[in-house]
């Protein structure tokens, strides 16, 4: 796996995991609409296994995102934020055009989301509704 760092004034983006704020993670995910449930365990052992990005102020972990893929064919793009304080600054702009750049994620053949509220945001990055909605299944336990 390919590791990144960008840099952009004090604003840094990076996947290396050692620089990770599981605290951090973990205090906004339980206060999101998605994971607000989900134990600090789970919420580690999904770092883990992910392909993680970073944003940070400095070393203040004020972004995430991640990403869970074969590197081959397919990713899913979840857990994304950027802290309250920081918005409206085009972080999130930034922090998707790292994911979507990575040179470990490039020639997937389908990279799927789930999102409530930014539609917008992620069809500036090429996502749209399925195309074929009646061809996916799921197993949902919330």
């Amino acid at each position: 796996m390919t590791f990144i760092e960008l840099q952009r004034d004090h604003f840094v983006i990076s996947t290396d995991p050692a620089r990770l704020d599981v605290d951090a993670i973990w205090a906004f995910l339980a206060r999101s609409y998605w994971a607000q449930n989900r134990p600090r365990d789970i919420i580690e052992r999904s770092i883990k296994h992910s392909l993680c990005f970073g944003l940070f102020d400095h070393d203040k972990q004020i972004g995430f995102a991640r990403v869970i893929t074969d590197f081959s064919t397919f990713a899913y793009l979840c857990d994304v934020f950027v802290d309250e304080s920081y918005r409206g600054r085009g972080l999130g702009k930034w922090l998707m055009s790292a994911i979507m750049s990575h040179p470990d994620l490039q020639d997937l053949w389908r990279w799927c989301l789930s999102t409530m509220d930014a539609h917008g945001l992620y069809r500036q990055y090429g996502f749209t509704e399925l195309k074929m909605p009646e061809r996916w299944m799921e197993i949902f336990k919330p």
